[in-house]
């Protein structure tokens, strides 16, 4: 049943047990673990489907997220998207991008970028080793319109062009008022979870103040969904193949200040944006739009004979503050998803894995200790654990904006991250979660998480040649621990495949014999089938 069709409805009631503020993914993809667990729900949505979203690229650790969640909550409908074989073969109308890793690129501003024999102003780490088992852009639009729909064949009730006005929450109970298409719109939920995004409804309507990053730059972002965005391996030529196409993946052209991503995906669209430092934005005029974009490109050659041909096919947006993080995350009977409670940077694609992490720590919330004495206790902890991941995040984005303009630097602090995420996937893949904690990062790994927090407070100092040296071994001994995919390995001159015989050098990291491994790698599809 659609929204309109459940507003006409005679029997449409007001009471439910579970409010979800918003219809991106993870309020979808809530509701329908909601409804699994036996609770009533309603979805309010702003606007209306399909429409545009931000926030685009799966990771290894977010598809892995998503499979659990389906194997747990028995959403088989969703594990085709886990992958991007599966994908097309299940849901070729579904428009997607390959991703194959990420792709830097560090350029300085009025030079040509050309490819250099050690490779210093690259880097390439892959996150599969074929495109079978890729990971993915999600094009929003389609990807958030069929979880709607499968949130409604769940059993969800969903309301869109809902203006919310005002909530009224006490112990007894909770009250949703607004508007939709001028009728008078009243909810009565007994939980509400806040799925609407940054500075979101309940953020707005409760004044839940924010709290400052420690670390962060204040930045903006401007960006738009493009057509006929050239490759950039069709510009450029390598003695060598790369682990990957350079264009299959999540590509980010780096500079003193910001960063561009281009995305894309297989309907001829590519998604591309900056986000830069306040005084680059403002330099550049943000505000002005497509007009900023030209003048950067301007400053980038290389980049503006990528995008010589291009023309955007939505409208520039201009986003006037990126960095942001709820004072409050959870109350009595309402909490706001990771998405909701704060946002970093699209930088490392850290979005999903947080979102993701928190749907599920919200689920098991929903399945063990719904509405029970322990509720509070347990909200409260997922409070605690989302802000500090949000603060983990938050530390590694700061210390890459501090070393945009080193770059041999900023390739070295980002393993950290690939480090983090490789391992946390692998162990969770063998039945090995204990190893990591449950958390973004490791963040509550005994010898990773305080020794990278000290590696990224030390690269945010101003560093002499020798203190400078030492923070590049520094890094290397951090990861070594937990370092399952040969990142340590500088032969390797800034391109990182992925390669069994890392997994398998890596047995006594992960507490598994070698034919764990192999039956990992034939679990995940590893070898292309013929």
């Amino acid at each position: 049943m659609s929204g309109r069709e459940a507003a006409r409805s005679p029997q449409m009631k007001s009471d439910f047990d579970l409010a979800i503020i918003g219809s991106g993914f993870s309020g979808s993809l809530l509701a329908m673990i909601a409804r699994r667990l036996g609770h009533s729900v309603i979805m309010l949505e702003r606007g209306r489907h399909p429409r545009f979203a931000i926030g685009e690229s799966s990771t290894p650790l977010a598809n892995l997220l998503l499979e659990e969640l389906a194997h747990r909550y028995k959403l088989p409908r969703l594990l085709p998207l886990a992958k991007w074989g599966t994908w097309q073969k299940a849901y070729p109308e579904i428009a997607c991008g390959l991703k194959r890793g990420f792709t830097f690129y560090h350029h300085q501003f009025g030079q040509r970028w050309q490819p250099v024999a050690d490779r210093h102003n690259e880097l390439l780490v892959a996150a599969s080793p074929h495109d079978g088992i890729s990971d993915t852009h999600w094009y929003r639009p389609d990807f958030d319109h069929f979880f709607v729909r499968e949130a409604q064949a769940a059993g969800a009730e969903y309301l869109d062009s809902v203006e919310l006005k005002e909530v009224h929450l006490s112990s007894a109970e909770i009250e949703l008022r607004g508007h939709r298409q001028a009728q008078e719109l009243i909810v009565r939920p007994r939980f509400v979870v806040d799925a609407s995004g940054p500075r979101g409804f309940l953020h707005r309507a409760q004044a839940l103040g924010e709290h400052p990053f420690q670390y962060l730059p204040q930045t903006q972002a401007l960006y738009a969904h493009f057509s006929d965005v050239q490759r950039w391996d069709s510009l450029h030529h390598w003695p060598s193949a790369p682990p990957y196409p350079a264009d299959d993946a999540a590509l980010h052209h780096i500079f003193d200040g910001g960063w561009i991503w281009v995305l894309r995906f297989n309907n001829g669209i590519t998604s591309a944006g900056v986000a830069a430092t306040d005084s680059l934005a403002n330099e550049l005029r943000f505000a002005d739009g497509a007009a900023a974009w030209e003048h950067l490109l301007e400053r980038l050659p290389s980049v503006r004979e990528q995008f010589r041909e291009t023309r955007a096919v939505t409208p520039f947006i201009h986003a006037k503050r990126l960095p942001f993080c709820s004072a409050r995350i959870v109350g009595e009977n309402w909490a706001l998803l990771p998405s909701a409670a704060g946002f970093i940077d699209p930088l490392l694609s850290t979005g999903f894995p947080l979102t993701l992490l928190g749907v599920a720590r919200l689920a098991e919330i929903m399945e063990n200790d719904w509405l029970s004495p322990k509720l509070s206790k347990r909200l409260a902890s997922y409070a605690e654990v989302t802000a500090r991941e949000l603060g983990a995040a938050e530390q590694m984005v700061a210390a890459l904006y501090s070393r945009m303009n080193d770059f041999a630097l900023f390739r070295r602090l980002t393993l950290l991250y690939f480090a983090a995420a490789s391992f946390s996937e692998t162990a969770r893949r063998l039945g090995q979660p204990q190893l990591t904690g449950g958390k973004f990062l490791l963040l509550d790994h005994p010898e990773f998480s305080p020794r990278t927090k000290a590696c990224l407070q030390q690269a945010m100092k101003p560093l002499d040649d020798e203190t400078r040296a030492g923070l590049f071994n520094q890094i290397n001994t951090t990861i070594a621990p937990v370092d399952v995919a040969g990142l340590g390995n500088e032969a390797r001159d800034s391109w990182f495949p992925v390669e069994a015989a890392d997994l398998f050098r890596s047995t006594h990291k992960l507490g598994v014999d070698e034919t764990a491994i192999e039956a990992l790698l034939k679990r995940c599809g590893f070898c292309r089938e013929h």
